[in-house]
């Protein structure tokens, strides 16, 4: 009960934001949205958040979990134009290790340090009564790159690429590869805790899109955490 009535009060808090990521948009595609990728979709919250306040006409999903990906399908079956996949994503193709979480929205493709301060303290507010384990499960799933996944004459844009893997963004978006001249928004976050042992740094990212033509334009906080939201922008497109 505690862990439900914790992620309620982070949710309400987070509807403020994903207002003001729907607000920016809206006003740069007028409400519409002819292709959506969404990486690392979870429950499909992403999807009916766009669903809901943009004209969407064809989404690609990725979710890793197994158990996430099982609640994911039943959250699609309203929708015919969504298509799913069972996958992890990143710039390789292969397999890697996924780190399990009691809460599935921490779930992570990087290392943990769990004798972080920030580890601690977000199990502390999740788990206060410590009824759930702390350790992270890990087992091997397939992993592809975008690039890799959808054919580079499939679409004449990606209009918005929303990014959601607790730290291994920038993996996602290096495996683009030539895709990334046809989005037009990347919608992703950056964690600036001790917690996910990330192999690059917000800086690496920033110099990577610049270099490909994409512009920072949008930056929010999310509360109670140390994790920004972005949107950049492709320059050649919009």
């Amino acid at each position: 009960m505690y862990y439900k009535l914790a992620k309620l009060f982070l949710s309400y808090f987070d509807s403020y934001n994903k207002k003001k990521v729907s607000d920016f948009l809206k006003k740069k595609n007028n409400g519409n949205i002819t292709v959506l990728l969404d990486v690392g979709s979870h429950h499909g919250e992403s999807i009916n958040f766009f669903k809901k306040r943009f004209k969407v006409l064809k989404v690609l999903a990725f979710e890793p979990d197994k158990e996430s990906f099982e609640i994911l399908k039943k959250q699609i079956e309203k929708y015919n134009d969504v298509k799913i996949y069972n996958i992890a994503i990143g710039n390789k193709n292969g397999t890697i290790k996924f780190k399990k979480h009691y809460d599935s929205e921490s779930s992570t493709l990087v290392h943990i340090n769990e004798e972080s301060k920030y580890f601690k303290k977000k199990n502390l507010y999740l788990d206060f009564f410590n009824f759930k384990k702390k350790t992270f499960l890990e087992k091997e799933i397939e992993i592809k790159s975008l690039d890799n996944m959808i054919d580079l004459d499939e679409f004449k844009f990606i209009d918005l690429i929303k990014i959601d893997t607790e730290g291994y963004d920038f993996h996602v978006i290096k495996g683009l590869g030539q895709l990334i001249k046809k989005v037009k928004f990347i919608y992703f976050e950056h964690h600036f805790h001790d917690m996910l042992k990330k192999d690059y740094t917000f800086f690496e990212v920033n110099k990577y899109l610049v270099q490909n033509n994409f512009k920072k334009v949008f930056k929010t906080k999310m509360f109670f955490r140390k994790t920004f939201e972005y949107i950049y922008s492709n320059t050649q497109l919009n």
